[in-house]
């Protein structure tokens, strides 16, 4: 069966062309979740997510069109991933907010270890700007 039909069964009902499809488009999820890591979640719920976005990409997907699938799954596993990481939490935390968190936390890190020691606030202010 080639990969056409797979996502015509699948889209139709078929369990087995979706596992099929799932497990030979899983590593799209590894390649879209290791931007993500480091940021507090665990890899394991991060991969959930991805499968949850890999799994809708491959309902959703359109064989008419002639495309690749992994062009159309990657923004739809990122997206899965990142309104998890936008909604988690019960008090809402701005975007620019969590990306001055993550320079501030990159530039720690950076100074821990060139000098071995951990930055002040003053020196963490000067290097993230």
């Amino acid at each position: 069966m080639d990969e056409k039909e797979l996502f015509l069964q699948a889209q139709k009902g078929d369990k087995e062309a979706r596992e099929a499809l799932f497990e030979k488009n899983a590593g799209l999820i590894h390649h879209v979740i290791k931007r993500y890591t480091g940021r507090g979640y665990e890899t394991e719920d991060l991969f959930q997510l991805g499968a949850i976005g890999l799994l809708k990409a491959i309902e959703k997907f359109d064989t008419e069109y002639g495309v690749c699938f992994s062009p159309y799954a990657v923004p739809m596993i990122a997206g899965e991933v990142r309104r998890f990481m936008r909604d988690d939490g019960m008090v809402k935390v701005s975007r620019t907010l969590k990306e001055n968190s993550w320079k501030v936390k990159r530039a720690e890190d950076q100074y821990l270890q060139k000098k071995g020691k951990d930055p002040t606030v003053g020196e963490l202010a000067e290097l993230t700007g």
